[in-house]
C-alpha cells in the first residue's frame, strides 16, 4: 500500500514540474504557458499563422476543446497556465471547471487573457467581455458595416469587411514600426463602459461605420455608430493583468493575414493586409513582452552617507533613489523616461520632486526634510499608457531637533538678545548715578 501511494506521488510531482517551470515569475515577466479553448479544432488549423508566431517566441500553447470535461484553469489552488485564449465564439457552456468567475478570477490573479467573438457571439462570451469593460452591440445579429471605409473585393458584398487604420498612438502598445497596411475587420463592435477607466480602444471603427444586421433595413438608428465602435480594445487592471477583447475571430485567420487590401476610395493596394503585423506586435503586448517594468533596489540616505537611517531629523539633507528596467521580451533593459517621480507623503505630499535618470536606469534626486514631523513615506506611483504600473512605498518617521540640537545663538534673535543688554547695561548706568551723584 505505501508502495502504491508513493508512486502516485512521484507520478502527481512528474505532472506539476511542467507546469511550475514554465510559470509567470517577476525575473522572466513573459507569458509561457497558454492554454486555447477552440470550439472547432478546425480553427487550429486555419488560424496557425498566428499560432506559430507565438510558439516562435517561446510560448508553450495547449489546445482544447471548450467543452472538454477535463480542462481547469488550476489544481491544488495553483494557476497551470499563464494566459487564456478563447477562440471559441459560440459557447453554450465550458467545460471542466471553467466559467465566468474562475475566468474572472484568473485575470484577478495577474494573468492575461486574449477573448475573440463573431456574429455568433454567445451570452457568455458577451458575458465574460462584459467582466472586462466592454459591451458586444446587444443585437445579436449586427455587425460592423460601413459603406466608405470597406475592403475592396471582387463581389460588392454588404460591407461588412472593413479595411481600419485608425489605431492607437502608442509605440509601447503597437511597436515602434509603423502599420502601414490596413487592418481587415470583420464581426461585431463593441463599446466601452464609461465607467472603467483601464479599457483603451485600440482599433477603432470609421466616423462612417455602424453596428446593425447586414441582411435587413434599419427601421431604427443603430445603437453604436462611428468612432464610439471599437473594433479591437486592451485593458490593463490594477494588478497589471492584461486583456484584448475584439469581435472579430477571423481577423487572426490565415486568410486574413495572407489576404491583400485595397481600402475603398484609395489606389494603393497592399499585397499583405496589416492583420498578421497588427496581431503579433498587439500580442507581444498582452504576454508582457514589451511595456513590463520592475523596480528594485530602492534606497534613501543622508547626503554624504550611504547607509540608511532609522529617522530623519527635520531640515536633513537626504538622497532618493531606485532603479527601473523594462521587459524587453528575452532581458532586462534600463527604462529611461523624465516623468518618473517621488512624493515624501504625510497625508498630502509635502515634497514632489521629479527624478533625473542617468540612462542606465537609475533614478535619484535629493531634496531637504520639511520642517515638520511625524510619519512620512517615500512613495512612487508611476503610470503611464502602456506600461505596468509602479507603486513603491517607504515608511519613514522624521524627528524634531532635541533640546541639545537647537543653535546656541539664534541670528533671528539678535534683536532681542541686544534689547536685553541694553536694558541690563542701562539699569546698571542709572544705578550707579544714583548712587553716587550728589
Amino acid at each position: 500500500m505505501g508502495k502504491f501511494l508513493w508512486v502516485i506521488f512521484v507520478a502527481s510531482i512528474s505532472i506539476l514540474i511542467p507546469f511550475l517551470c514554465n510559470s509567470f515569475s517577476v525575473d522572466t515577466p513573459t507569458d509561457r504557458r497558454v492554454l486555447v479553448l477552440l470550439d472547432d479544432l478546425a480553427i487550429k488549423s486555419s488560424h496557425s499563422l498566428y499560432f506559430n508566431s507565438l510558439k516562435s517566441r517561446g510560448f508553450d500553447l495547449d489546445f482544447k476543446l471548450v467543452d472538454d470535461p477535463k480542462i481547469t484553469l488550476q489544481r491544488y489552488s495553483q494557476h497551470l497556465y499563464d494566459a487564456l485564449i478563447l477562440f471559441c465564439p459560440s459557447v453554450e457552456r465550458f467545460g471542466g471547471s471553467i466559467d465566468v468567475a474562475a475566468i474572472v478570477n484568473f485575470v484577478d490573479s495577474g494573468r492575461d487573457l486574449i477573448i475573440a467573438a463573431d456574429a455568433n457571439a454567445s451570452d457568455l462570451i458577451r458575458e465574460v467581455a462584459t467582466e472586462c469593460g466592454v459591451d458586444f452591440d446587444e443585437d445579436p445579429l449586427a455587425m460592423v458595416i460601413d459603406h466608405i471605409n470597406y475592403a475592396v473585393s471582387e463581389t460588392e458584398g454588404d460591407h461588412t469587411l472593413i479595411a481600419s487604420d485608425d489605431f492607437i498612438k502608442s509605440d509601447v502598445i503597437l511597436g515602434s514600426k509603423k502599420i502601414e497596411a490596413p487592418v481587415l475587420f470583420q464581426g461585431i463592435g463593441h463599446s466601452l463602459n464609461p465607467a472603467n477607466g483601464l479599457v483603451l480602444k485600440v482599433l477603432s471603427a470609421s466616423p462612417s461605420a455602424y453596428s446593425a444586421n447586414p441582411k435587413s433595413k434599419l427601421s431604427t438608428p443603430p445603437s453604436l455608430t462611428g468612432s464610439a465602435i471599437s473594433l479591437v480594445s486592451v485593458v490593463q487592471a490594477r494588478n497589471n493583468a492584461r486583456v484584448l477583447i475584439t469581435g472579430s475571430l477571423s481577423m487572426f485567420s490565415n486568410r486574413f493575414f495572407k489576404s491583400g487590401v485595397q481600402k475603398t476610395g484609395s489606389q494603393t493596394k497592399h499585397k499583405k493586409s496589416g492583420n498578421e503585423q497588427f496581431l503579433t506586435e498587439l500580442s507581444k503586448w498582452v504576454f508582457h513582452e514589451r511595456g513590463h517594468l520592475k523596480a528594485v533596489n530602492v534606497k534613501h540616505h543622508k547626503v554624504g552617507e550611504t547607509d540608511e537611517p532609522s529617522v530623519y531629523r527635520i531640515n536633513d539633507e537626504l538622497e532618493y533613489s531606485v532603479e527601473i528596467y523594462e521587459w524587453s521580451g528575452t532581458s532586462w533593459k534600463p527604462y529611461v523616461a523624465d516623468d518618473v517621480q517621488v512624493q515624501f507623503y504625510m497625508m498630502s505630499p509635502f515634497v514632489l520632486k521629479t527624478l533625473s535618470n542617468d540612462n542606465k536606469g537609475l533614478y535619484s534626486t535629493s531634496f531637504k526634510v520639511p520642517d515638520v514631523y511625524g510619519v512620512f513615506q517615500f512613495k512612487v506611483e508611476y503610470q503611464k499608457l502602456g506600461y505596468t504600473s509602479l507603486s513603491l512605498s517607504k515608511q519613514i518617521p522624521v524627528r524634531p531637533y532635541r533640546h541639545n540640537e537647537y543653535e546656541r545663538f539664534i541670528p533671528a534673535a539678535y534683536p532681542y538678545y541686544g534689547a536685553a543688554f541694553s536694558m541690563m547695561t542701562g539699569f546698571f548706568i542709572f544705578s550707579f548715578f544714583h548712587l553716587y551723584s550728589k
